[in-house]
């Protein structure tokens, strides 16, 4: 069983900056693949980056995000930068054990979620 939990959400202006983090429970975080999705108001939940081996980025973000994970402390982070006001969304960490994708039914474990809203 993992456990996730997000923090570092917050209200920026466009162009500021803002790191998520997502703390895991479980002895072996460091194996699992790690994502960050979002979801904004009246719209589906999207890939945002999920990192294991590799990362990877939706071309949205590719370049602004970076994907990252630190394994003593069981946490993975998200590094946003220059940051738009459609980058407003609810950002949620999902695990699972092999899978990087994009599909979210594939990932067995989410976090509550943490708001970030930019504003223009």
């Amino acid at each position: 069983q993992v456990q996730l939990v997000e923090s570092g959400g917050g209200l920026v202006q466009a162009g500021d900056s803002l790191r998520l983090s997502c703390a895991a429970s479980g002895r072996t975080f460091s194996s699992y693949a790690m994502a960050w999705f979002r979801q904004a108001p009246g719209k589906e939940r999207e890939f945002v980056a999920s990192i294991r081996w590799s990362t990877s980025y939706a071309s949205s973000v590719k370049g602004r995000f970076t994907i990252s994970k630190d394994d003593t402390k069981n946490t993975v982070y998200l590094q946003m930068n220059s940051l738009k006001p459609e980058d407003t969304a609810v950002y949620y960490c999902a695990a699972d054990r092999y899978y990087t994708g994009i599909n979210t039914k594939e990932y067995d474990y989410w976090g509550q979620g943490t708001q970030v809203t930019v504003s223009s």
